[in-house]
């Protein structure tokens, strides 16, 4: 409590968001360790940019680096700009913001969130155009401090007149007090942008100096888990006592948990799992909404009702199956999902009288400080959020739960708080993705030609779950993405969504409504090929109009020898997908185990993705995403038995093991379009391409996800 209470007190929100157009500001300390001491303070000139006397160039970014190597690639886009060394150049996460008026907002939403594989989409050309301000601001203020003119950028973190070279540090603080100046011009070379650059965050990591959520030591804290209610929804009848463990120092009711507090981690994890079976909860008296069977008997009666509320996503002409000459009437299910993020929710905070400050792996800022001003009784701009690195989020970390628990505890204590969530906790209390029953109807003429399309996605809504009563459009991004808008040439067409009630909490997961339309398309479209007796990748091409759309059809055909004979029990499948601004089309060669199972050898990916910034960093996240998509395709799923979820930890949510990653190989088909989505466009596909190889494998469809329910750690 004293060494808390005599700790310098740094910048507030309010001071932080005041110096966006400051001419010239003092750097405000977001990193979690303390910077050395240094000779000269930095010069921050705008939001974004700061440097400092060793001609250091630090970006501040308002997304989240949760592994997807945004840090880098707007930091490649700002050095493009500079003509700096690649050596010059560092990055971190900037202060969290809410409201109008935040500088590090996603210029999509307007909120500062990580989400929707929109980080470069939304700030390709604002973080390009930020980058060209300064150096034109540089150039400037070259002139202005030395009386003279001519001046240029020159290389290396310099500007020059031909006769004097200054550095950006010679310059930075006269730099800063310049205004007025033109809109600039955009560089459009290419020393940056589209190059291998070695990522800025990896050496920390494996040095062990990066700083996750799990990581953050503050002065005087304390410790803390968590125990929920093991029935979803269930509230703390009444405060349990502090569990007889040594080093356990209390416990704080938290209404729908209980915080157990000890001088360490592993001694409060221990001390909650001594404390579950001996709480006594207030439990929903209905937990039939919250049951899986029930559920999918719900979802099957809504699927087929003539009289289901359906909200109609988009209709073309009047789809009927009357007249088709050959038509298809099939369902795909898909099942509830965890995040299984691998760093499990965390968060230190240190709350009192007048300050609330959070360090937490959070993709949500925008939603955190509201959350925590109201928890904590302060205004929003008392609230200093640090953003840590995240293991993995996946649309998980978005959320305020485990962030408003931390507050909470340290608010009631006095002191800071580091509350760490186990596994199983993790597991059982997760915003989890929606489950979906999907049928497809479609028809075709004697030339084969998709004349009729009735499509139903039955499945709840994260947007109706959360929304007023009033709501009317269920529709959210979980719902009918990658069933809308699809390019293929459909004549007539319905696209429907129906709300299954649940009060199971629901979230976003990585690759939201894509990760079970795409199925349920690409699925379908496999079978009218099989249908009308086409070869499935020639049948998609051929119902394409948009060239990009083409484009990696042909070149996954190239790529994965499509036109080839497959190896001797071996077969390939197809699926494709335009979504996150970006197209993929991806060809998985399946056989089978001695088991008898599917063995996934090989993938193929072709991606435009517009301009490609990293070409490593696509073809990781494409490579990351394959590994996502594939082990919740074999395994993954979360059922739940009045309330109770069945999901407890890895060893009955599995993940691949190394021996079970296919080879991938990738494409990157070149465009001068802007850039698309990557941390989420291979995902939804994987499903749909195995599904279609093994259905050509073994003339067995499967419409279900996942093919292998029931799967421990260690099975399959």
């Amino acid at each position: 409590m004293d060494d808390l209470a005599t700790a310098p007190q740094g910048p507030t929100r309010r001071d932080v968001l005041k110096s966006v157009g400051a001419a010239f500001v003092l750097p405000f300390a977001i990193s979690i360790s303390p910077r050395s001491a240094e000779a000269a303070a930095p010069v921050q000139i705008g939001a974004f940019i700061r440097i400092d006397e060793t001609n250091t160039v630090t970006l501040s970014i308002g997304s989240s680096e949760m592994g997807q190597g945004i840090m880098t690639g707007l930091a490649q886009l700002v050095a493009e700009q500079l003509q700096i060394n690649w050596s010059q150049m560092r990055a971190e996460h900037a202060v969290g913001g809410a409201g109008a008026g935040n500088p590090y907002a996603n210029p999509l939403f307007h909120a500062q969130i990580t989400g929707g594989s929109t980080s470069m989409m939304g700030w390709y050309t604002p973080m390009r155009t930020a980058a060209a301000t300064v150096r034109d601001m540089l150039i400037a203020g070259a002139a202005r401090q030395t009386n003279t003119t001519g001046w240029r950028l020159g290389t290396a973190g310099t500007v020059t007149n031909g006769t004097l070279t200054l550095t950006f540090a010679d310059v930075a603080a006269t730099a800063a007090s310049i205004t007025g100046l033109p809109a600039p011009v955009l560089a459009t070379t290419t020393k940056f942008v589209g190059q291998r650059m070695q990522r800025l965050d990896i050496p920390a990591k494996v040095n062990g100096s990066a700083i996750y959520g799990m990581d953050v030591q503050v002065p005087g804290m304390v410790f803390a888990s968590v125990v929920h209610c093991p029935t979803l929804g269930g509230t703390v009848a009444a405060t349990p006592a502090k569990p007889n463990r040594a080093g356990v120092l209390g416990v704080v009711n938290l209404d729908t948990a209980v915080a157990v507090i000890a001088n360490n981690t592993w001694t409060a994890i221990k001390a909650a799992r001594d404390l579950e079976g001996t709480i006594t909860w207030l439990r929903p008296s209905d937990t039939t909404r919250m049951d899986s069977a029930t559920l999918a008997a719900t979802a099957q009666s809504l699927l087929t009702s003539d009289s289901a509320t359906a909200f109609v996503a988009e209709a073309v002409g009047t789809p009927t199956m009357a007249g088709a000459v050959k038509t298809l009437d099939q369902t795909y299910r898909l099942p509830f999902l965890a995040h299984a993020c691998m760093e499990v929710m965390n968060c230190t905070a240190s709350v009192t009288a007048d300050r609330c400050e959070i360090w937490a792996p959070t993709q949500g800022q925008e939603f955190i400080i509201p959350a925590a001003a109201a928890a904590c009784g302060l205004t929003n701009d008392k609230v200093i959020l640090h953003t840590t690195y995240l293991g993995g989020g996946f649309g998980r970390k978005i959320e305020v739960d485990y962030v408003v628990q931390a507050v909470r505890c340290s608010r009631q204590l006095g002191v800071p708080v580091k509350l760490i969530w186990s596994r199983e906790q993790d597991f059982q209390n997760d915003k989890f993705r929606p489950s979906a029953l999907i049928r497809v109807q479609a028809g075709l003429d004697a030339s084969n030609n998709v004349t009729s399309v009735i499509y139903r996605n039955v499945s709840p809504s994260i947007k109706l779950q959360r929304g007023p009563s009033s709501v009317t459009n269920p529709e959210d991004t979980g719902a009918v993405a990658g069933a809308k808008g699809l390019p293929y040439s459909f004549t007539a067409r319905r696209i429907e969504h129906v709300a299954l009630p649940t009060d199971i909490p629901l979230g976003y997961w990585r690759s939201v409504g894509e990760s079970y339309n795409t199925f349920a398309v690409e699925s379908a479209m496999d079978e009218l090929a099989k249908l009308a007796n086409i070869n499935p990748l020639t049948f998609r091409r051929d119902r394409l109009a948009d060239p990009r759309a083409k484009a990696v059809l042909t070149a996954v055909e190239t790529l994965s020898s499509w036109k080839n004979t497959p190896p001797t029990g071996y077969q390939r499948g197809v699926a494709f997908l335009k979504g996150f601004g970006s197209y993929i089309a991806m060809v998985a060669e399946v056989g089978k185990t001695t088991a008898g199972t599917i063995k996934v050898a090989k993938i193929y990916v072709a991606v435009d993705c517009g301009v490609v910034i990293n070409p490593d960093q696509v073809e990781a996240q494409m490579q990351g995403g394959i590994a996502h998509g594939l082990a919740a395709a074999m395994w993954h799923q979360a059922t739940f038995v009045a309330g109770v979820p069945q999901v407890r930890n890895f060893s009955n949510y599995p993940y691949l093991k190394l021996q079970s990653m296919p080879t991938v190989s990738i494409k990157l088909v070149a465009s001068a379009a802007a850039p698309g989505g990557v941390g989420e466009t291979s995902v939804p596909v994987v499903a749909p391409a195995v599904a279609n190889a093994w259905a050509k494998l073994t003339n067995t469809r499967l419409r279900s996800l996942p093919f292998y329910p029931g799967t421990t750690m260690g099975g399959l």
